[in-house]
């Protein structure tokens, strides 16, 4: 801040608007504290008071409802960040640019950073001090090229910028799915399985950012997920585990706010994907982790050479931290259970904790070999015994009795568990295989739908690869609460289905269930 710039005193006004992650405010043009001419040049202002400091996006208003002549409007994000009572006096004046923006524009220019800038970046996006189209020049200069000690430097930069949970057991594990992959919930079966053993298996999860449901939104149609740290730590201490909201425990919040800018951009490169999962696994204090990386066609890992890179990367993280990483590969040519978004998830992993008929097998197979893998990482069990250790576990019901200790402990929803009243089935426009299934193209559809931010919007599968369809036989039915959505959703799986039947499109048009 530069004591020579103009700065003006504003009374705060709460304006009930949600900014998303940016912190907006709004002053009048009317104002005479604060003259419109003054921010010539400048597109951010800086609220000060006593020790308190926000960094915030400027818009002038003509709407005096909104902002008075005295007053400073904060949109619902800045409000709850600076928490101030309305009516407090604040002062305002335009803000200079982050120091650190001088390492951006070093690292676009192709130069190494060194750690003290990194950390200095990490810790400005972390208080919100960057504007969109700031991250979005950090993400891309980072990603024409990083090297092994920025990658390092990251990570451990956006570990530390905020919770580090400590736990008291030598061994904690963790599971992390790189994404991509429709209905891939297996976090909710394999905490409980094992949890039920008795390893600590602290989950923090996160939202869908581009997916039709995370696991944090699938959790949330069973049980609170918006926990903080000493209630998680008081969950894990009774259950063994927990899955909620990362968000909440504020693990890594530099990353979150990268990640906003970031998947929009498409940028998803390995090294960045690395910073982000190991940061988050770093300060949530796992010692043992297991990272699932899907490979399939339409999955974000198409072939096992890039599969590989990205192994060696997590590997290299995670011996220079201390952590044990072990990499895995699985199937990602398809989507995983019969549902995708968090109603139709919620039931498919419930439907496998208990042993029901109907249950997805390839969604119970799945988590049993993963947990199978974490709980090798218990010492007192025989190498080779994890399969059947989990098994065990789920068959037996007490995997399904702890998920309800957990959903116990975490408190009940405040969401509806009911599907979307209205629906449409995709059909077979001819008889025979499904030969392939776009699990980008659902993603998107199941958006489209509603989901996640409608709970009971989704797509139920009928059939998958290898399947025998005949004509008229649906492939899948799609969910959604209203009509708009409905007739979007409609007009985009008559456009592209996102199955292939016998090698060709599957339908040229929907109809009603």
């Amino acid at each position: 801040m530069h004591p020579d710039l103009p700065h003006s005193q504003l009374k705060i006004r709460r304006v009930r608007l949600d900014t998303g992650r940016e912190n907006v405010v709004v002053v009048s043009r009317h104002s005479k504290a604060l003259r419109a001419e003054i921010f010539r040049g400048f597109s951010r202002v800086e609220l000060r008071r006593g020790g308190k400091v926000l960094l915030a996006t400027l818009l002038i208003t003509d709407d005096d409802t909104l902002a008075a002549s005295d007053e400073i409007g904060l949109s619902e994000p800045a409000f709850r960040r600076f928490a101030e009572a309305v009516g407090t006096p604040v002062t305002v004046r335009p803000a200079s640019p982050p120091e650190s923006l001088e390492a951006v524009r070093a690292k676009i220019r192709g130069r190494t950073l060194s750690q003290a800038e990194i950390g200095a970046i990490i810790s400005d996006l972390a208080h919100y001090r960057y504007s969109d189209m700031e991250i979005a020049a950090f993400l891309i200069g980072s990603a024409s090229f990083i090297t092994s000690d920025e990658l390092l430097a990251l990570t451990g930069a956006m570990a530390q910028a905020g919770t580090q949970l400590i736990w008291p057991n030598p061994v904690v594990v963790d599971k992390h799915c790189i994404g991509g992959i429709p209905g891939n919930r297996t976090s909710m079966v394999v905490v409980p399985i094992v949890a039920a053993h008795g390893l600590p298996i602290p989950k923090t999860s996160s939202r869908a950012i581009t997916s039709p449901a995370g696991t944090a939104d699938t959790m949330e149609v069973l049980a609170r997920v918006n926990i903080g740290v000493e209630e998680m730590k008081a969950i894990v201490s009774s259950c063994n585990g927990c899955l909620i909201w990362g968000g909440h425990v504020n693990l890594s919040p530099a990353d979150d706010v990268l990640i906003s800018v970031e998947r929009p951009l498409s940028l998803d490169t390995r090294e960045q994907m690395v910073a982000s999962i190991m940061s988050k696994k770093i300060a949530a204090g796992s010692t043992h982790l297991l990272i699932d990386i899907p490979v399939g066609p339409t999955a974000k890992v198409s072939g096992g050479v890039e599969a590989m890179r990205l192994r060696k990367l997590f590997e290299f993280v995670g011996d220079r931290f201390g952590r044990s990483v072990e990499v895995i590969t699985t199937d990602g040519s398809q989507p995983i259970g019969n549902g995708i978004g968090p109603v139709l998830e919620a039931n498919d992993v419930m439907a496998v904790l208990g042993n029901e008929p109907g249950a997805p097998r390839d969604l119970r197979e799945k988590s049993l070999r993963l947990a199978a893998h974490l709980l090798e990482y218990d010492p007192k069990l025989r190498g080779g015994a994890g399969y059947a250790r989990a098994r065990e576990l789920l068959d037996s019901g007490a995997a399904l009795k702890q998920m309800q200790k957990i959903i116990d402990a975490q408190g009940p929803s405040t969401c509806s568990n009911e599907l979307g009243p209205l629906s449409f089935d995709v059909k077979a426009m001819h008889d025979g295989i499904v030969s392939a299934i776009d699990c980008l193209r659902l993603n998107r559809l199941a958006r489209t739908a509603g989901a996640p931010l409608d709970k009971g919007a989704g797509i139920r599968l009928f059939k998958k690869i290898g399947d025998r369809v005949e004509q008229g036989e649906p492939l899948y039915r799609v969910y959604t609460f209203d009509h708009p959505e409905h007739d979007l959703v409609a007009d985009a799986a008559a456009e592209e289905t996102g199955y292939l039947v016998n090698g060709h499109e599957a339908l040229q048009g929907t109809t009603a269930p």
